[in-house]
């Protein structure tokens, strides 16, 4: 895709340059970190904007603060209300205390119990309503309803868009010579802002969404020219899991954003572990999804390039998951039946010349009772810790090239 120069940008550099100064004192400059791990990779420069350092641990205390920044006193005192399963929670819950609104943040019931008590800690009153974000939404939107508070969208709102686009801003600040600006994309007010920021002063600049491949309803919807609804989503990355683009993030994205592109669960998971061994950040997996595009096509975008960090606000159990799941994907596990003689010391002897070759072994099953067993042999199940794919394969030729019979090789490829 390309931008498409027929469509209209609702939000254009002023508004975001007018966001800049609200947010003046309120908002953190996050910093830029050089990655050398990607740099090498990508052939240039790789910078990391680290929005998951910025205060309550997102970007979307941008939009959040303009948006309520920019009620009038009436509307304030009515309070605002908004349905999170998390960062958009956190924000509104900080802004609002900020600007002395009345917060009311409904979150699905099975939200993340310290995203609940983050936003009850910046002092929200949080209501778990609903299996999922719809539920939550639906909820707020009635409450909104009968109130009269303010309901404040996660995305498609100008001031949300202006707001976040102040990201956009900082980056040509502090990598002048960029030449791709690589986004996390969900609903689109993140990637829609930044490109207003960066087209209006950088035509030559790329700005590309990337989407959860599981949640991806931006690539159908712009060749559709309208947004179109997602029968389904399934994806680690729940902050990008958006399955309509906006009606006001439709246009904006169109206008002005070069390409989107799409990256798998697996790709997310290597992501955040690669952040997390080679930048030592702790970021979210849809945080992680500007790396992993990097990571899957590390020649396809021109560098120096800037991948958002746009989270790192993650349940340490879905942490752990994520981390198990991208060793898993990097072959950084392997699992394999190997066949030995049923005599003694022969499984001490594979185990110690596994250990011999560097592999750490997680698990073992020794089995005598197999059909396809001949007689006098003995499986043996591994589960190994790896260095890598290229380890993995040597493990395996070694094996066989001591003897044994090794089957069911996963990790390897």
């Amino acid at each position: 895709m390309t931008a498409d120069p027929a469509a209209v940008a609702p939000v254009g550099l002023s508004e975001v340059r007018a966001a800049r100064e609200l947010l003046a004192g309120i908002v953190s400059l996050t910093p830029v970190a050089g990655s050398r791990a990607l740099s090498e990779m990508c052939g240039g420069p790789v910078w990391f904007k680290c929005e998951n350092l910025q205060r309550t641990g997102s970007f979307k205390i941008r939009g959040a603060y303009t948006r309520i920044a920019r009620l009038d006193a009436e509307q304030r005192a009515s309070g605002v209300v908004a349905a999170s399963a998390g960062n958009h929670a956190q924000g509104v819950a900080l802004a609002a205390q900020m600007l002395g609104a009345r917060s009311t943040v409904f979150m699905p019931e099975q939200a993340a119990i310290p995203k609940v008590g983050a936003t009850r800690g910046y002092g929200a009153e949080v209501r778990l309503v609903g299996e999922t974000i719809d539920g939550s939404i639906a909820a707020a939107t009635e409450f909104a309803e009968r109130t009269g508070a303010v309901f404040v969208h996660p995305f498609d709102h100008p001031d949300v868009i202006a707001g976040q686009g102040t990201v956009g801003l900082e980056i040509l600040e502090q990598v002048p010579d960029v030449r791709t600006v690589l986004v996390c994309t969900g609903g689109g007010g993140l990637l829609g802002g930044i490109a207003a920021a960066v087209k209006a002063q950088r035509p030559d600049v790329a700005v590309v969404g990337v989407q959860a491949e599981g949640a991806a309803a931006w690539p159908a919807s712009l060749a559709a020219g309208a947004p179109q609804s997602l029968a389904s989503m399934r994806t680690i990355a729940d902050g990008i899991a958006v399955g309509r683009p906006g009606k006001v993030t439709f246009p904006q994205v169109a206008a002005l954003v070069d390409e989107i592109v799409t990256v798998d669960d697996d790709a997310l998971s290597r992501a955040l572990l690669h952040c997390l061994e080679r930048a030592k950040l702790l970021v979210e997996p849809a945080g992680a999804a500007a790396v992993a595009a990097l990571l899957e096509h590390p020649r396809r975008f021109a560098t120096p390039a800037v991948a958002v960090l746009s989270g790192g606000n993650i349940d340490p159990l879905v942490l752990l998951h994520v981390i198990q799941h991208g060793m898993a994907a990097a072959a950084r596990y392997l699992s394999l039946r190997v066949r030995v003689g049923d005599r003694p010391g022969a499984l001490a002897e594979l185990l110690g010349l596994v250990g011999s070759l560097g592999a750490n072994v997680l698990d073992v099953e020794h089995s005598r009772i197999s059909g396809t067993l001949p007689l006098g042999d003995v499986q043996i199940e591994l589960t190994l810790e790896t260095r890598g794919r290229e380890h993995c394969a040597e493990l395996v030729e070694a094996l066989r090239a001591a003897g044994h019979v090794v089957s069911d090789v996963a990790g390897e490829h």
